[in-house]
């Protein structure tokens, strides 16, 4: 018998909703022209929280199912993949987001903060088809 924390997962999955939301707040105000230091800022945030999420979230399955020890954040989205929870293009969407975690956490003195990151336009969908993907994943594994 599993133990599933489904309370921690679904408050994930909806947080999910209000990046993606910012997600599309932030792609708004770039076409719009605004792209003052407080957006550039917040497009780092919503990218910062968008890997802490989708890694947590993978980490909750891990540990929950008794999958394999991850080595790394990519590991976390792979050993999940490798499971059956998304598909190849989502896992190719999410690794490029967490691949990101290294400029946003470490270098983030040279991070280019004038241009809109090709990653923010594509995380609303992602993120729909991330939490989709989990929910039947989980019930995939219970039935």
């Amino acid at each position: 018998m599993y133990f599933i924390n489904h309370e921690q997962i679904d408050e994930r999955i909806e947080f999910l909703a209000v990046l993606a939301e910012a997600s599309q707040q932030l792609e708004a105000q770039w076409a719009k022209g605004e792209r003052d230091l407080v957006w550039q800022l917040s497009q780092e945030r919503v990218l910062h929280l968008a890997i802490e999420t989708v890694t947590d979230i993978g980490s909750l399955l891990i540990d929950a199912f008794i999958l394999r020890d991850a080595s790394s954040y990519e590991d976390i989205l792979e050993i999940v993949h490798g499971e059956g929870a998304y598909s190849e293009s989502l896992t190719e969407t999410l690794l490029q987001l967490v691949k990101l975690r290294k400029p946003l956490v470490q270098d983030y003195v040279a991070w280019d903060r004038q241009s809109l990151h090709p990653l923010i336009s594509k995380l609303p969908a992602a993120f729909e088809e991330f939490a989709a993907s989990v929910r039947a994943f989980i019930q995939s594994e219970l039935a």
